[in-house]
């Protein structure tokens, strides 16, 4: 598979590089950004940590605004971050324009409604196509971990949970935990997914979590000050479903902070650090 280079910006002795692709998963050109660490080379090949941005997010948010490189470049951890759903002219969009559903909010999850089910296939291009690509090209090893923000908090844990032999470890900035008994997730999934609600629950880490065989060292880290806390996002809802099954999750409430990336640029390094721990 080809790839294009499109942007080459050197940050902490490494590099942060955006690529184009054509993607056989989602049908259309996909763009992701990677940082490869200084360490990075064909003779030591580093981590990866996959970030999954939220909902009318890019590839650029985190890239631009977390503040990762630095530590990231001391740990040797490389960073990619793909973008939230598919995009182009043929894509089919939320028809009143909305910012919750269709291009920039693919939700990682395997639509099967028309005319979604041709496009919208980001769980299978995170899990299985995007670290394929990632790992033929780049001088990365197959340890990975994931993280994400909002939507791709969400991201994160459902393929965490589902693929728990595939990660080291997973964490979550203001994660939609309980997409199916919240709007944002209602919405989304009845378009994708269609009205049958069990079928939702594989997208769901409450209910995920009951299941899972394996427990993944899990962070999340929720501001208190978030305006979507208490209607889209409900982490307790998770908090209370892994003490049922004793699944370690540490959920840090933080004083004060709001869903913005001021809050993910704050705590990031102890994010970054916490992966660290896991990779090595």
């Amino acid at each position: 598979m080809s790839l294009e280079n499109i942007s080459s910006n050197r940050s902490f002795g490494g590099w942060h590089k955006q690529y184009t692709h054509t993607s056989r998963t989602v049908h259309c050109n996909m763009r992701f950004a990677i940082f490869l660490p200084p360490q990075a080379s064909e003779s030591n090949r580093v981590p990866v940590l996959y970030w999954l941005s939220g909902l009318t997010c890019s590839d650029e948010n985190f890239m631009q605004k977390a503040g990762a490189h630095r530590v990231a470049a001391e740990l040797g951890i490389a960073i990619v971050a793909p973008d939230t759903s598919p995009r182009g002219d043929n894509i089919p969009d939320d028809p009143e324009g909305a910012y919750d559903f269709g291009i920039g909010a693919g939700f990682y999850l395997n639509a099967t409604e028309a005319p979604w089910n041709r496009f919208y296939h980001m769980y299978d291009y995170v899990v299985k196509e995007l670290p394929a690509v990632i790992e033929a090209h780049f001088p990365v090893s197959d340890v990975k971990a994931i993280s994400g923000h909002s939507m791709g908090g969400h991201g994160a844990l459902t393929i965490a949970l589902k693929n728990s032999d595939d990660y080291r470890s997973v964490s979550a900035f203001s994660p939609i935990v309980n997409p199916a008994a919240v709007p944002w997730g209602e919405k989304a999934f009845t378009n994708y997914l269609g009205e049958d609600r069990q079928t939702w629950l594989e997208y769901d880490s409450c209910a995920l979590i009951k299941k899972a065989e394996k427990h993944l060292p899990m962070l999340i880290d929720q501001g208190d000050g978030d305006q979507f806390l208490h209607e889209q996002l409900k982490p307790g809802n998770l908090l209370q479903a892994a003490e049922e099954v004793g699944y370690p999750l540490e959920l840090r409430m933080q004083e004060g902070y709001d869903h913005s990336y001021y809050f993910i640029s704050s705590f990031i390094e102890d994010h970054l650090r916490f992966h660290g721990e896991h990779l090595k």
